[in-house]
């Protein structure tokens, strides 16, 4: 597929869409150089409208890693992950001594925080010759899917997350209880909307995964279970999907409010060796129609 979409005199870059509604690849820019504002800003709209963008050949140290992230906004520090000369960083070195912890399931980046992750920014450094694919699951399109009977049940609905998978970093000891109690305190479990509407283009969210929502207000455990598999179930629709083959000096930012993704854990005992930065978001919330 050629490029298509912006052409240089909509943008001084061009846009690859790879699926009808999530994925594109950018063409014609060099992000070790200092972006324009009207690049920024034409560049921050492809991400709002394709969900997933990616360059390739982006050979950035940490710092213009870091430097870039911040042209976003505030950036994150992970708050279950060690920090080094970069805090904003979280290393994602995975290899058959350091496996993955759980970013092989579904999910949405930090939902377990009042303000989760805006845009995520992740940068390959190395990659095995075969496998570790990244997902992503258009999540507009996982809403507007579904019937339009259990749309207006998901009307209002608010469900409760929680840093579940992050539990297992600490042990049964005293002094790690005490560390995991002070998470606890730090980040109480957030309820946000099932259905978010997006702040920039308005549309409907599906705003549920596996990863860290516990469950939905107002049901019993039975039927938020229920519809909570049903809901799940929508990331798994090809059609919403978009699967990305990395190289080094890959660079992918997606739309963490409107997308869902899976780091596919098929490539032990070799080595995958990720850097992400995180921009800080608002708090999620649902306007009806």
């Amino acid at each position: 597929m050629s490029p298509t979409a912006n052409s240089r005199a909509n943008a001084p870059f061009t846009i690859e869409p790879i699926g009808p509604t999530i994925g594109a690849e950018i063409h014609g820019l060099d992000l070790r150089r200092p972006l324009d504002d009207a690049t920024f800003a034409a560049l921050e709209a492809a991400l709002i409208k394709h969900k997933v963008i990616y360059l390739r050949d982006q050979n950035l140290t940490t710092a213009e890693h870091v430097a870039f992230g911040k042209r976003f906004g505030d950036l994150e520090v992970h708050p279950f992950r060690p920090e080094g000369e970069f805090p904003e960083i979280m290393v994602l070195d995975n290899h058959k001594d350091n496996p993955v912890l759980s970013t092989d399931v579904w999910h949405s980046d930090t939902t377990f925080r009042e303000c989760p992750t805006k845009y995520s920014i992740l940068r390959c450094l190395k990659i095995p010759a075969v496998g570790g694919d990244t997902l992503w699951a258009d999540m507009c399109a996982a809403y507007d899917g579904l019937s339009p009977v259990i749309r207006k049940l998901l009307d209002g609905l608010e469900a409760v997350h929680d840093f579940q998978n992050f539990r297992a970093l600490y042990g049964k000891d005293e002094e790690s209880q005490k560390k995991l109690r002070r998470m606890e305190e730090l980040y109480p479990n957030p309820t946000h909307p099932v259905v978010r509407t997006h702040p920039v283009n308005g549309r409907k969210v599906l705003y549920v995964n596996p990863q860290f929502t516990l469950f939905i207000k107002g049901m019993n455990e039975g039927e938020s279970k229920a519809l909570l598999e049903l809901l799940y179930e929508q990331t798994h629709v090809p059609e919403y999907q978009f699967r990305l083959r990395w190289r080094p000096g890959t660079i992918v930012l997606w739309d963490n409010t409107s997308t869902q993704h899976y780091a596919a854990n098929d490539y032990y005992p070799n080595r995958r060796t990720m850097e992400r930065v995180a921009v800080i978001g608002d708090r999620p919330f649902y306007r009806p129609a």
